[in-house]
């Protein structure tokens, strides 16, 4: 068995997809909060054959996305690193949207970075939600992209009287998952390693039908309906995309942001769908 070992933070849908499809032949290290979604994940891969290990993680605490590095360093190298975990609108108040949504994502890039082994990758799933807001200001960006991460939920414009709700709130996390990888492609370059984010639009995935069956679901359906392509897609899709961008035909490709919505940003674009803020 390899003593390579892929990272992956968040067993739901496309995070086990993305497991999937990279960890045969590699060591998983798959981590949650939920520790029962946990457990029957690494069953699911172990009895497909998978060499599976589990570590419990909440990336809103420094002291616990530390401890998963440590404990991944310690399995192997380190060579894909995968952030899947978020908390969707629905799903959370404005402040812990932000936390796990923004901060959280912000402590995986800077813990991992002391890790991640020369040639690796890492990904962080974003959204398309990151694109649907208007521009910010050129400080505000630079401040979403370097600001360190302990720090960044004292900005001024991350504040309650900033952040009217959450949409606002998942929008604004989103914003700055592409900005802290356009940073950090610079640190994990010293390494030897990439960054991307990968903006999926719906995904096929209990959240998305958690969303879906929720007070903004009708959102989503015109998303949907305003889209060229007038579907959802499978978390097997981001798999393939995700494959892409961690492995050697993608070497040339850090600090980017890759859309995969059906087209919904577009109809945006275009006028045939209003922004949801």
């Amino acid at each position: 068995m390899s003593k390579n070992i892929v990272v992956i933070i968040g067993a739901g849908g496309i995070g086990m997809a993305i497991a999937r499809r990279q960890g045969f032949g590699r060591t998983v290290l798959l981590a949650d909060f939920n520790e029962q979604t946990l457990r029957s994940a690494a069953q699911q891969l172990n009895e497909a054959g998978y060499k599976v290990e589990t570590h419990p993680v909440d990336v809103a605490s420094r002291s616990s996305v530390q401890a998963l590095a440590v404990y991944a360093a310690s399995l192997g190298n380190v060579m894909q690193v995968v952030n899947t975990a978020g908390l969707s609108p629905n799903m959370a108040p404005v402040r812990k949207v932000l936390e796990v949504d923004l901060y959280g994502a912000a402590v995986v890039f800077e813990e991992f970075e002391k890790v991640i082994a020369p040639g690796g990758a890492g990904i962080i799933i974003s959204s398309m939600a990151g694109h649907m807001m208007p521009a910010l200001t050129p400080e505000q960006d630079h401040a979403l992209a370097y600001t360190p991460a302990d720090e960044l939920l004292n900005l001024p414009f991350l504040q309650a009287d900033a952040i009217p709700n959450t949409l606002v709130a998942y929008m604004m996390a989103k914003r700055a998952n592409h900005l802290r990888v356009q940073a950090a492609a610079m640190s994990w370059g010293d390494k030897g390693a990439r960054v991307n984010s990968i903006s999926p639009g719906v995904i096929v995935t209990p959240l998305a039908q958690h969303e879906l069956n929720s007070e903004i679901g009708d959102i989503y359906r015109e998303m949907i309906e305003a889209s060229p392509v007038k579907r959802m897609a499978p978390p097997e899709e981001i798999a393939i995309t995700a494959s892409f961008l961690l492995g050697p035909d993608a070497g040339f490709i850090t600090g980017s942001d890759l859309l995969i919505d059906g087209g919904v940003i577009a109809a945006m674009r275009a006028g045939k769908l209003q922004t949801p803020a």
